[in-house]
């Protein structure tokens, strides 16, 4: 083995290690990674709208993330802790208690602990009081949910800065990524093309569409408010309706797992009141299954959440990624069937064929970005190299 060869091998084993670090690094922020990059396809094209108008990438960013993504990440911060504060509270007297009992006794706790400044100054608690109350079960409730908030606020603005450096610099990785891989009229660029065609189409859809059912099912919940006779009230009514409008994002279960517990409530209340409101109860039925169910489905849905996939597709990448992953599987998943289904259009036929590859969609061509889209995108790419250097690309 001469030199050259040696120290291209050194070289490849140095480039090997630092990918495997990276892959390393991905997989222990994995959550960081596929929220920054919902956040980055579900703005980009506002991003583009506004560097259109303002002609700088810089400033499109930050327009888009502090009036689009940021108070996205912040009501979904509200209605969490409000749905959090609410369930405690209807649930002290019960739930709560009965764990408070079997994992403490706060009656233990001297009293002097909650009293006044006087009081305390007057009577102070003992050093066996004092260690008592401080490795107490509350006090450690109380800084794991200090801990939990700053490891989701953390998480939030990190990812929020990955979307923003990826709106900003994304044209100059386009570039970096074709460089290494040969040129934009590769089947590689073509693949990351019709990936990332998706993917967009995905996540912004999924923005529109959130943002639209967040706006119906809030005007829902607070129209049956209006109307409902006392006793009726839908509680929460902003958190139920952006926790509506995100389930609505799974095809076929849309709002029901947020909008039939809330008429389970209702009647529930109306039970309770001797039965005189159930009639109401089931006209809110009805009109929530035309508004939250039948409305997303048949108009919304199809034309503004991944309109390059089927719907089926979706379906399971929502409903199997939390199950398979956790939390951001819900965002992770549909990455992953669209890696899937873009390498089965383009790249899978030629290789069980043992034919060269070609950067076409050969099968499925329904499913994706539409192929006339990838050739167009690929043959300015080629202009434009051509353009550069005066020569023809080359295949």
């Amino acid at each position: 083995m001469n030199a050259l060869s040696r120290s291209r091998l050194g070289w490849w084993v140095y480039v090997a290690t630092l990918a495997a670090l990276v892959a390393l690094i991905g997989h222990r922020f994995i959550d960081l990674l596929t929220l920054g990059l919902f956040g980055y396809y579900a703005t980009r094209p506002i991003s583009d709208r506004v560097d259109s108008v303002v002609e700088s990438d810089r400033l499109a960013a930050t327009v888009t993330v502090l009036t689009v993504l940021l108070p996205v990440f912040l009501v979904a911060i509200y209605a969490g802790f409000q749905i959090l504060r609410q369930v405690r509270r209807r649930f002290d007297d019960g739930i709560v208690t009965l764990l408070t009992d079997r994992f403490g006794n706060f009656e233990a706790i001297p009293g002097s602990l909650f009293s006044s400044p006087q009081r305390l100054l007057a009577n102070p608690p003992s050093l066996a009081q004092l260690t008592q109350f401080l490795s107490g079960p509350r006090l450690e409730r109380a800084l794991g949910l200090l801990g939990t908030a700053f490891d989701t606020l953390l998480l939030l603005a990190l990812a929020t800065t990955l979307a923003y450096a990826l709106l900003r610099y994304d044209d100059v990785l386009a570039e970096i990524f074709a460089a290494l891989v040969g040129g934009r009229e590769t089947t590689a660029y073509t693949y990351a093309l019709a990936v990332d065609d998706d993917l967009e189409s995905v996540f912004y859809g999924n923005l529109l569409f959130v943002l639209a059912m967040s706006v119906v099912a809030t005007a829902a919940y607070a129209a049956t408010n209006a109307l409902a006779p006392p006793g009726l009230q839908v509680p929460l009514v902003l958190p139920l309706g952006f926790l509506t409008g995100l389930a609505s994002l799974i095809p076929v279960v849309v709002g029901k797992v947020i909008y039939l517990p809330v008429v389970a409530y209702l009647g529930l209340s109306a039970m309770g009141g001797g039965g005189r409101g159930l009639p109401f109860v089931a006209g809110v039925l009805v009109g929530y299954f035309v508004l939250l169910d039948i409305l997303p489905q048949t108009f919304l849905q199809p034309y503004v959440t991944g309109h390059h996939l089927n719907t089926l597709i979706l379906l399971f990448a929502y409903i199997l990624g939390p199950i398979f992953f956790g939390w951001y599987g819900f965002f992770l998943m549909p990455i992953v069937f669209v890696l899937v289904v873009e390498v089965v259009r383009i790249v899978l036929p030629e290789l069980l064929h043992g034919e060269s590859i070609d950067p076409t969609a050969d099968v499925a061509e329904q499913l994706g970005a539409p192929a006339g889209d990838l050739h167009e995108d690929t043959t300015d790419g080629e202009t434009e190299s051509a353009n550069e250097d005066g020569s023809a690309p080359q295949d």
